[in-house]
């Protein structure tokens, strides 16, 4: 008999997306023992579409303001999962499940009592392709793993040319945090990491008995998944399931403003840096400080190639205010 586990969807004011999500939940071929929708919503239309669209052992909560924000909705349905549930998978309300999705996620568990944490694939975020043998990929332009090769970004590039990239592998952070932020080929391999995604992560009860998410990230909540993750280090091991696949679709609505989101790039960055490296090296901190200006420069370079150029301003300023802050803490 499978493990009881229980599926948490925090949400805000995305009533379609959370529909074709709990769609691609109901074909699954492992189905939830327990939904929890945890509704942040300032309206009742998530609340009108579940009453249309009825879905098994589903349960509707709806929080109020001081409830609202995705760690905070997080931790409420955390308190209210039943004693049963030896599991709790997370999911973004904006992403589209494969239907093998949660029996890859349980196995993974029950391979290896050590693992406490297991994330996902987007499949169309994965740009990893096997490689030719006949190509000589340079070290600069592409990154490899288990005979598959990525592409790197831009920014990678000029990490890779400047000696300021991470020795480490996808999902481990280093010491002075600005890790490879890539997933991992689809081989069908576990992955062990530091760092989960928040899209799709799953954990054992030994996890959220312990900890809780942190309210130091309000709101929306960027990097509340990496916080979590790194805490969760303390009760076993992370890993990456290849064989956990789905789509994840970046739902514009309930993001914050740009200025409001490059602000919290650098602000909960370097939190969740100090989570990890609370006493960091002279180096670590050179290092950390040139590779956050040098994604600020990378931002403000953008504006020449970028059709909202606007945004991508206001958001290059929002991080280089926090940096400053951060510089004279």
């Amino acid at each position: 008999m499978p493990n009881p586990f229980t599926l948490i969807v925090c949400t805000y004011m995305r009533p379609i997306s959370l529909l074709k999500l709990l769609q691609s939940v109901k074909v699954q071929t492992l189905y939830p023992n327990e939904i929890l929708i945890i509704d942040g919503s300032t309206d009742d239309k998530t609340e009108v579409i579940l009453k249309r669209n009825t879905f098994k052992n589903l349960t509707y909560f709806k929080v109020n303001d001081s409830e609202r924000g995705l760690t905070k909705q997080r931790n409420f349905g955390i308190s209210h999962v039943s004693n049963a549930s030896e599991v709790i998978c997370f999911l973004d309300d904006d992403v589209v499940l494969e239907p093998n999705y949660f029996r890859a996620v349980i196995t993974t568990f029950n391979s290896n009592k050590n693992i406490v944490g297991v994330g996902g694939v987007a499949l169309n975020e994965n740009r990893w392709f096997l490689k030719d043998v006949n190509t000589n990929y340079s070290k600069v332009g592409f990154y490899e793993c288990d005979n598959y090769v990525i592409k790197e970004s831009l920014r990678n590039k000029v990490r890779n040319l400047l000696g300021l990239q991470s020795p480490s592998k996808p999902g481990i952070m280093p010491d002075f945090s600005h890790g490879r932020t890539y997933s991992y080929p689809l081989t069908g391999k576990n992955y062990e990491v530091d760092l989960l995604v928040g899209m799709s992560f799953s954990f054992k009860r030994v996890v959220f008995e312990n900890i809780e998410f942190s309210t130091y990230f309000e709101g929306y909540g960027l990097y509340e998944d990496a916080d979590y993750s790194i805490r969760a280090l303390r009760y076993g091991k992370n890993v990456i399931c290849s064989r956990a696949q789905l789509y994840h679709y970046h739902e514009a609505s309930g993001r914050p403003n740009q200025f409001k989101y490059g602000n919290m790039v650098v602000k909960n960055g370097w939190y969740v840096w100090r989570v990890k490296n609370p006493t960091p090296s002279f180096k670590d901190k050179m290092k950390w400080h040139a590779i956050t200006l040098l994604l600020i420069f990378i931002r403000f370079s953008n504006i020449f190639t970028a059709t909202n150029k606007k945004q991508v301003f206001i958001e290059a300023v929002g991080r280089t205010v926090c940096w400053l802050k951060v510089l004279i803490r």
